[in-house]
């Protein structure tokens, strides 16, 4: 059984700053990648920011110079620091990880989203 718990989404004027935070527990071998996406309403998912085990990142267009993602391996734990936020930014944020269980087959898990709300 693996687990994706999300924190750090709330409502902030914009300008503002937030971090959020997901942990990863349970029957974990290895993660390869983590990141997050987010869905606007009446909108598809769409990447936010990945991060491989080794550091390599890739961020969409939209958020480059203000969102900022990092990983600690130690606590299986991914953060997205997310600044200059724009009304734009308004979504429900998703966490991503594709986790290898010890003795089964890796497997793409999400977490259950946070709402962050950008007001103008």
């Amino acid at each position: 059984q693996v687990q994706l718990v999300e924190s750090g989404g709330g409502l902030v004027q914009a300008g503002g700053s937030l971090r959020l935070s997901c942990a990863a527990s349970g029957n974990i071998f290895s993660i390869y990648e983590m990141g997050w996406y987010r869905q606007a309403p009446g909108k598809q998912r769409e990447l936010v920011a990945t991060i491989t085990s080794g550091g390599s990142t890739n961020y969409a267009d939209s958020v480059k110079g203000r969102f900022t993602i990092s990983r600690d391996n130690a606590k299986n734990t991914v953060y997205l620091q997310m600044n200059s936020l724009k009304p734009e930014d308004t979504a429900v944020y998703y966490c991503k990880a594709q986790i290898t269980p010890f003795q089964a087959i890796g497997y793409a898990y999400w977490g259950q989203g946070t709402q962050v709300t950008v007001s103008s």
